[in-house]
This record gives structure tokens, sequence and C-alpha cells, in this order.
């Protein structure tokens, strides 16, 4: 299997920092060729950067943490992880143990056996509230689909995966980590953009950073 980074951007989210290193080892217990797994502090408050130095020094080197000197937000954060990422592919995903680690390796497979340049994950059954977050993704998603060419199911979800060759040639800001399909699709045609389905776990700790009227599509 191709070389994996593993980036998740973290915002005061230590009650998750453990479990969420904890499944992400779970679930590439199996993967058969090198990974790295990249965890982005966007400035947290909480201790959240000390936890993170915490698992590394227990895990080992291939955990690096990458502090970001202030709150930039969730974009900026991804952006900082890719830069830093050494993999032939990077998976992303969110730190709040919404997305699950297990679906990694599945998705690369279903990538390299597609030939696809990226592969997102469709949350579609997803755990969140349905007036502040399902109802807008519904409606985001057929517009952005509508404009774009790229019509998937779930341009919000965190959990995706790359070539890094690709990815490397868009430079994400301001909100621009919702509508990466989109982006992405700048760079190659949109018939090499695919998308399958995950799991999606219900948040139990840390707070959403983000509510109406920007909904997390």
């Amino acid at each position: 299997m191709p070389s994996l980074s593993i980036v998740i951007p973290m915002y005061n989210e230590i009650e998750n920092v453990s479990p969420m290193v904890s499944r992400v080892h779970e679930a590439m217990a199996a993967y058969n060729g090198p990974w790295e797994l990249l965890v982005v502090d966007d400035g947290s408050t909480d201790g959240t950067p000390q936890a993170l130095h915490k698992e590394s020094k227990a895990y080992g080197n291939h955990v690096r943490v990458v502090e970001l000197r202030r709150n930039f937000g969730q974009t900026a954060a991804m952006q900082a992880g890719i830069d830093e990422a050494r993999g032939y592919l990077i998976a992303t995903l969110d730190g709040d143990l919404q997305n699950d680690p297990n679906d990694i390796p599945r998705m690369v497979a279903h990538l390299i056996e597609r030939d696809l340049d990226l592969l997102t994950g469709w949350r579609k059954n997803r755990k969140d509230d349905l007036f502040l977050r399902k109802i807008p993704s519904r409606i985001a998603n057929r517009l952005i689909g509508k404009i774009t060419g790229v019509r998937i199911n779930d341009y919000g979800c965190s959990l995706k995966i790359y070539k890094s060759s690709v990815i490397k040639q868009v430079r994400l800001y301001g909100e621009m980590h919702r509508f990466i399909p989109a982006w992405v699709a700048a760079v190659v045609p949109p018939s090499r953009i695919g998308e399958i389905v995950v799991n999606h776990n219900a948040r139990v700790a840390g707070e959403s950073s983000t509510g109406f009227p920007v909904p997390s599509v």
C-alpha cells in the first residue's frame, strides 16, 4: 500500500485526544504500508497541545504535532497539515470522533482500485441536528453540485482521501475546507472525484465550533 499521511485538525478537544489517537492506531494496525499521523493544534487553550505531545511520545515519531500560534480556523489548520504531510496519499478527518478512522483503509483501497485523485466520505446516516445541520447541508450540496458539475452527496464531510500531488496544487483558506471537491475539480476532471458511504458518530465530548447560520455542510 502507498505511504499515507493522516491529517487531523483539533481545537480545544482535550477530552478527545487520547481516544482519537488510539482509534487511529487501531484502524491502521493492519495497513500494509508506511503511515504517519499529523495532528494540527489550532491554537487550543484547554491543554490540547500538551495532551497531543504526550500521545506522540507514547506512540512514537510517526505521530507528529503541528502547533499554530493562535486559532486560525479549521481550513488553515488543515492546510498546515497538508503542507507538512509526507505521504503519497493524504487522509483528512475531524478530531471530534464523529468521523470513524476505521473507514480510512477501506477508502484508500477504493481510491486505488478506481484510480481516483479524491475520494470523499458520504455521511449517509448523519448523527447531527436535522434543522441546524442536515437540511442546510442538503440544500448546499445540491446547489454546489449544480454550479460545479461535481455531483456528490456530502461536500462537507471532512473524511477524505487525496493524492498528495493533487491536493497540494490547491491552497485552502477562509472556509474552503467545506467545498474542497469543487476546488479540486479546478485541477482534475470531475470524473476523478468519487464518493463512498462512511460511518458517522454522534459527538460525545468537546464542543462543535460551527453552528447556525454557517452550517457544517
